[in-house]
């Protein structure tokens, strides 16, 4: 299962809100990758894969999980709905 995302964050996946995508990330019951421009996926628990994406506002990224169930599609709603919001706190 997966989904295309425009990120709106204006930072970008940079240091704070990289380190908040990490954490939401790891709350979520399924394992999610990110993926730049058709790069190679990183896990989205990954602090270090995460930043070293280099995302910016306006880029669209893939967010993908193996696993096709309720679980699955939660984890993704989570991480587009983070990824959607035009600022973190």
């Amino acid at each position: 299962m997966q989904r295309s995302v425009v990120v709106a964050i204006e930072e970008g996946l940079h240091a704070r809100p990289a380190a908040l995508f990490v954490a939401e990330a790891a709350r979520q019951p399924a394992p999610v990758t990110i993926a730049k421009n058709g790069s190679a996926p990183a896990p989205a628990r990954s602090i270090l894969s995460v930043i070293t994406l280099g995302v910016c506002a306006g880029d669209e990224v893939t967010l993908a999980t193996e696993a096709d169930d309720a679980e699955a599609a939660a984890s993704l709603d989570a991480l587009e709905s983070f990824l959607g919001r035009a600022a973190v706190s």
